[in-house]
């Protein structure tokens, strides 16, 4: 199902609308969509507006978008409409998390699953008085100082200049400049500690983004079904492969991380024999320079 092209008349009437009343109306057809009803509390305890104004909003939407909701006079509830078609985009990550973890995170946050969702535990969530000085060091183009603890170097004192947040499916990470190690690396936001902005002396040009190799170099992969395994068009079909391949663009410094993740085997002659690699890396040369290729599953160098 296709979002719906709005006429002019709906494109204007929305336009009109603030932000708020623009998302109250997403809401809505968001519970239609993916719950196939909608009452006024849900509308209320989610924004926590009035009975008369989530009343003007339903009335709202029902006059933009007629074919899309339709009041049940025995649940007393709003449904979906027969000739549903949805006039906002509603993208599939946060759609899933809003379905498995709740909608919001305000003063009025509806909070748990709305259908019954089983997810991975998160093992390692970052501490928020550690992340928050990270990112507005990010968003400021700041470094920050801070305690880090390496299996390397054990417990020491760094500054450094973050700038982006990276997940590698398991941990979150910033890519940052080490002034310790005069580098740019990955650090676990989880072995952080008392983390603090450093409010004095500029970033110098050879600390910023522009200057890191690895995170501006884009590495091309092509993956296609493990050719030792049975079935290959149950792979193509879980991966929305294209005439047999899926074909993803990458920043050299994240793809040792998803091919990991994805248990990919990048070995030459796609000798890894567990079931769980069904995908298979078929052009591994293009790992060569790349340094997070050391967490590809069977990467080996050419070197």
């Amino acid at each position: 199902m296709k979002t719906t092209v709005l006429s002019s008349e709906q494109m204007s009437a929305l336009e009109d609308l603030s932000q708020v009343q623009r998302d109250r109306l997403a809401y809505i057809e968001f519970r239609l969509y993916f719950l196939g009803e909608v009452g006024r509390a849900d509308l209320m305890k989610r924004f926590g507006v009035a009975p008369a104004v989530a009343t003007r909003d339903f009335a709202l939407y029902r006059s933009l978008f007629e074919d899309n909701i339709t009041f049940n006079t025995l649940s007393k509830t709003y449904v979906i409409g027969e000739r549903f078609t949805p006039a906002f985009q509603h993208v599939a990550d946060r759609v899933l998390t809003a379905l498995s973890e709740g909608f919001g995170d305000g003063v009025n946050p509806v909070v748990g699953s709305l259908i019954p969702c089983e997810i991975p535990v998160a093992l390692n969530r970052p501490k928020m008085d550690v992340l928050a000085p990270v990112t507005r060091a990010i968003h400021k183009g700041r470094a920050i100082r801070l305690k880090y603890m390496s299996h390397t170097s054990g417990a020491t004192t760094r500054e450094i200049v973050p700038f982006a947040l990276a997940f590698d499916g398991l941990r979150w990470h910033v890519r940052a400049f080490c002034r310790k190690r005069q580098r740019f690396q990955d650090f676990v936001i989880s072995r952080m500690d008392e983390t603090e902005v450093i409010l004095d002396g500029e970033v110098d040009k050879s600390e910023m983004s522009t200057n890191d190799h690895q995170w501006n170099r884009v590495v091309d992969l092509e993956l296609v079904p493990h050719p030792d395994r049975r079935y290959p068009e149950i792979t193509e079909n879980d991966f929305g492969m294209k005439n047999g391949a899926l074909k993803l663009s990458l920043r050299a410094a994240m793809v040792g991380y998803v091919l990991r993740q994805w248990h990919i085997d990048c070995t030459v002659g796609h000798r890894l024999e567990d079931e769980a690699y069904r995908l298979w890396l078929r052009n591994p040369l293009a790992l060569y320079g790349v340094e997070s290729a050391k967490f590809a599953p069977g990467y080996v160098s050419p070197e």
